[in-house]
């Protein structure tokens, strides 16, 4: 079981390699584990192994994905990876990447879920904080909203309005509940097949296929079946989560976003860092029970690899 009140990283190194999403370059990236209150690290390898943080105070223009920038060095597309770090609980870890853009992978978090599982989760001896949230923080931009309000545990309610065939989505989320692997984790990026000559005149798309992203025409899905009816908002969650872990730990409090999209996700996380009476930082309480310290492994681990592969 994910331990709730201490700190974790993975438990082994772990390695991955593919395209980037929007570059289309090839990239190879290593996960290591880190020493307790690192935080999560990305290191350019390619550059001297040039460090940058996952926090708000790094995050670059963002349009299409989410990207971190210091000195000029650039790490694009973390929003998957950072949304399975959270969801999994791993607080503390070094990544290694050879280029500017993360690899897609399936253009979902599940197979960074599933390596977390294969290798094992191990807890540190650091009590784990929150951001708990104090009082309301909300963005707004037309019909468009973000807003994070008071409450114990970690909760999200989306809601997405896109042109046909998805329409209007929305799913309420429960960190809590210890699903991120199968309910969130395994939904994938989408987009229309009539915005892509436009996207890549732009720059953007240039590593998208059928393997790694949910491809839209105007009927639906042009490589279905969908791994959910409603894939599209689970992924909007997805990506929200990962954006969100900018506050530089998981918060306590209750997310609503309405067609919000990555530029209002770190909007939020912006004008929450900026306002420090919003919120406070919180050790959060021991269990009653005891924990081991073993390391959660796919066979121990209530999201096992073959419950993820049935979701």
């Amino acid at each position: 079981m994910q331990s709730a009140h201490m700190e974790q990283t993975i438990a082994a190194p772990l390695e991955f390699s593919g395209v980037g999403l929007h570059s289309g370059a090839p990239s190879r990236m290593r996960m290591l584990p880190a020493p307790a209150g690192s935080g999560i690290v990305f290191r350019r390898t390619d550059l001297d192994n040039f460090e940058i943080s996952a926090t708000g105070r790094n995050v670059a223009k963002v349009s299409y994905a989410t990207s971190l920038m210091r000195q000029g060095v650039l790490i694009s597309t973390t929003e998957h990876l950072l949304s399975a770090l959270i969801g999994m609980g791993v607080d503390n870890v070094i990544v290694e990447l050879d280029n500017l853009e993360l690899p897609i992978l399936d253009g979902s978090a599940l197979p960074y879920v599933e390596a977390f599982l294969h290798v094992g989760i191990r807890m540190q001896r650091r009590r784990r904080e929150t951001v708990r949230v104090l009082r309301p923080v909300e963005v707004r931009e037309g019909n468009k909203f973000i807003g994070v309000y008071p409450g114990s545990g970690y909760s999200i309610q989306y809601t997405i309005d896109f042109p046909a065939p998805i329409g209007q989505q929305s799913t309420f989320v429960d960190l809590a509940a210890e699903t991120y692997g199968t309910t969130i984790a395994p939904a994938r990026t989408f987009g229309y097949k009539a915005d892509e000559d436009r996207l890549r005149d732009m720059g953007l798309i240039r590593g998208v296929g059928p393997e790694n992203a949910i491809i839209l025409g105007e009927s639906g899905p042009e490589n279905g079946p969908l791994r959910f009816e409603n894939e599209y908002v689970r992924h909007k969650v997805l990506d929200l989560i990962g954006d969100l872990a900018l506050v530089g730990r998981r918060i306590e409090g209750h997310v609503v976003a309405e067609r919000a999209g990555h530029a209002m996700h770190t909007a939020l996380v912006s004008r929450l860092l900026k306002d420090r009476s919003a919120w406070e930082l919180a050790r959060v309480p021991a269990r009653a029970e005891s924990e081991s310290g073993a390391p959660a492994t796919a066979a121990t681990h209530p999201l096992t690899s073959a419950a993820l592969l049935e979701a």
